[in-house]
């Protein structure tokens, strides 16, 4: 918000301006009425194996992160043409494997990824589309350039609370919204439907779209139910589908309806008993064969979690290169693969320098951030990596971008930010303007989860930069 101390940057004057009209008494009512509609709405997410239980307010800051006109037409041809290499290189992997036979990615990275199903090599994926809906992390350094964290392509989440965000602070604010020019992002849920009906399998003129869900239980299931709701489709658990002849049917009063399309947010390893893990009650046996058959279609297609695996997001540049023919408009942050030897010695020199990641895990898990770590911590971690090697990365520690944020008694302190905006892609990429921004609460903190502690702010992206 700010190049300098009391120095606004251009895109923040008109906010900072109208912001600083509002006595304590005003500002600290309107928080108090976020906090008290967030309640009411259940707007929450849960958080496993916690003493203080399991559902919790999703923290919610009042200051907006702005985001310039030209600055977003910059963000958004990054994500476009990175979704595009994604869903090319995952279309590869699982046909000719070009990729891999020119040397641009070794196989073995590939083929030993967690989430890389055999299975469904030569399968045609409706409309050749894998990942769906993709949400890319980013990050700005200490320079302002912006990078992009880690990609998650499987079943990301929090698009629920970008909107539920905005619409609190319509409620606080709307004659500040409405001056600045800020655009909407309401529309997303019926951009997301249009493209879950696109998908749909061929000769199907009304299809019918539902949420599967794990259940009540699941970190996300808010984002579940609203998503339903704002969408007007059914959200559905394993158990109310059913799989007769290859073709997937709803359990309803009336008894069975045919479902074409099912916007799934359960893994890939819980879909169908038969197929993957057989201990699973989550998901619907037969479904894969009724996927097979081409009678249903999913998103995010099944295979799509080799793309989000921390080591392949070393090789993105690679994809962008090999199949665009392009530079990348975002970069990567630095990463160091801990089972190519240089770059292992590297890490192991640096442990205590270094961010290290698992290459499946997500939520701020299986993280070791080395500077902020234990002598145990690190020594637990150098274990872990000469176990398995394979299964982590590392990366300098980034010095997050900060912005103004309540700290209480309205007083604002900088806070870390990264921003999470989230990519629809059916018959052409559709971005909603601005995305998740998530704040690290606590002090000097970088892990911006709400799983460790993060909350969120609405992110305003102006029509303009006049």
């Amino acid at each position: 918000m700010f190049a300098g101390p009391g120095q606004v940057r251009r895109h923040y004057e008109r906010f900072a301006r109208l912001f600083g009209e509002l006595t304590p008494e005003e500002f600290e009512e309107r928080r108090n009425d976020v906090d008290l509609a967030f309640m009411r709405q259940g707007v929450t997410f849960n958080v496993y194996g916690d003493s203080q239980g399991t559902e919790r307010i999703f923290p919610y800051d009042l200051i907006p992160r702005i985001i310039s006109a030209s600055e977003w037409e910059h963000l958004e041809r990054g994500l476009v043409q990175r979704i595009t290499a994604l869903n090319l290189f995952l279309h590869d992997i699982y046909h000719e494997q070009r990729i891999l036979k020119d040397g641009v990615i070794p196989p073995f990275y590939v083929l030993s990824a967690r989430h890389f199903r055999r299975e469904f090599a030569q399968f045609q994926v409706p409309k050749d589309i894998y990942i769906h809906i993709c949400g890319t992390d980013l990050i700005r350094g200490g320079s302002g350039e912006w990078m992009v964290l880690e990609d998650n392509g499987r079943t990301p989440s929090g698009v629920s609370y970008v909107l539920e965000n905005r619409q609190a602070m319509k409620r606080s604010f709307p004659q500040l919204m409405e001056s600045a020019g800020v655009r909407p992002v309401d529309h997303y849920p019926q951009e997301l439907l249009k493209m879950l009906q696109y998908i749909a399998p061929s000769g199907i003129a009304d299809p019918t779209v539902v949420l599967l869900t794990p259940g009540a239980y699941n970190s996300a299931y808010f984002e579940h139910t609203y998503l339903a709701r704002q969408m007007g489709i059914q959200i559905v658990e394993g158990r109310d589908l059913i799989v007769r002849d290859a073709r997937v049917f709803m359990r309803t009063t009336k008894g069975l309806q045919p479902v074409h399309v099912i916007y799934r947010r359960i893994d890939d390893d819980f879909l169908d008993p038969t197929v993957f893990r057989r201990d699973s009650v989550l998901g619907v046996p037969g479904l894969i064969s009724a996927y097979r058959a081409g009678n249903v279609s999913l998103a995010n297609s099944v295979g799509t979690g080799v793309a989000d695996d921390k080591v392949m997001y070393y090789f993105v540049p690679r994809m962008i290169k090999y199949y665009l023919d392009q530079d990348p408009i975002i970069p990567n942050v630095p990463t160091y693969l801990a089972s190519e030897e240089a770059d292992k010695g590297y890490i192991m020199e640096n442990l205590g320098n270094l961010v290290v990641k698992a290459a499946n895990e997500s939520g701020g898990y299986g993280m070791l951030m080395g500077p902020k770590a234990t002598k145990q911590e690190i020594e637990e971690f150098r274990a872990r990596i000469e176990a398995d090697p394979r299964n982590y990365i590392a990366q300098p520690m980034i010095s997050l971008s900060t912005h103004p944020t309540h700290v209480g008694d309205c007083r604002f302190e900088g806070r870390h930010i990264d921003l999470r905006p989230f990519i629809l892609y059916g018959e052409k990429p559709v971005i909603v303007p601005g995305g998740l921004t998530r704040v690290a609460l606590r002090k000097g903190s970088l892990v911006v989860n709400s799983s460790q502690g993060g909350g969120s702010k609405d992110t305003w992206v102006l029509f303009s930069d006049e």
